[in-house]
């Protein structure tokens, strides 16, 4: 007796019967069938054979393993994303696709865009979920959001703090750059995403107690060679650059200096 099983390829597609051989399958279960244009994932929805099947049957080949089912995910995210750019254009949308992501049976499909102001996705949305066969959401991503999906090299050479390990992304402002004695260049406190780098905030708190703790540029102070006047400071080292009276400069460690409760 023919080992006849139901099957669809995709949620919504049409059920197609296929012989299963001597292969023992349950509902629910993945299987490679011969299409008769190359091999392709389906997954079981009936073990019942239809009264008058009819016609040469698709034969499985066999159960569908994890590599058939990850290989299946990512020709269906690449059409998603293909598609979705195509129909973006024909539809005038001025967005970007940049990435698909499918849940793990495939019937929920997310893609991800990048537009410069706010984007009515509406049609795109219905036209997508009738072409792909499942449901179809469309977000928008901002700067740093599109860079943490996408991934890259950061200025310091290394993988990007926010693909890597950042879960959240921290307020950064210019006034952290300044703290840190930064030169204020967009194009060295900058992302490749066109934000402020996300490392600014790192050692910010560090940076803010230990410039309270420093002289200002051009104060007066007083040094175990007498009276100076501060010339720069550099947080790092916790050293200040000094000119003393007789015209003499030098850097001396911040411990060194003589605090006025020290006078006498």
């Amino acid at each position: 007796m023919a080992n006849i099983i139901g099957v669809k390829f995709r949620s919504r597609g049409k059920l197609i019967y296929c012989d299963a051989g001597e292969i023992s399958l349950q509902v629910s279960d993945y299987v490679v069938v011969d299409t008769g244009r190359g091999l392709d994932v389906a997954e079981v929805i009936t073990l019942e054979a239809p009264s008058q099947p009819g016609g040469q049957l698709m034969m499985v080949v066999r159960r569908a393993e994890a590599e058939d089912l990850e290989e299946v995910r990512q020709n269906l995210e690449k059409e998603a994303l293909n598609k979705c750019t195509e129909m973006a254009a024909q539809l005038g949308l001025k967005m970007k696709p940049l990435a698909a992501r499918c849940d793990t049976n495939g019937e929920h499909v997310t893609i991800f865009f990048s537009a410069e102001e706010r984007v009515d996705f509406r049609d795109l949305v219905r036209k997508l979920s009738h072409a792909l066969e499942r449901r179809v959401e469309l977000r928008q991503l901002g700067a740093r959001d599109e860079a943490k999906l996408l991934g890259s090299i950061g200025k310091c050479g290394y993988p990007l703090c926010c693909q890597n390990f950042l879960t959240r992304f921290a307020p950064v402002s210019i006034k952290m750059a300044k703290e840190q004695s930064l030169a204020l260049n967009p194009m060295k406190i900058s992302g490749i995403c066109g934000r402020l780098l996300c490392c600014l905030s790192y050692e910010s708190k560090e940076y803010a107690a230990m410039k309270k703790l420093m002289p200002q540029p051009k104060q007066e102070i007083l040094t175990p060679w007498g009276k100076a006047r501060v010339i720069s400071t550099n947080l790092l080292k916790e050293t200040v650059k000094i000119q003393l009276d007789d015209g003499m400069i030098r850097e001396v460690a911040l411990d060194e200096l003589i605090h006025p409760e020290e006078k006498g």
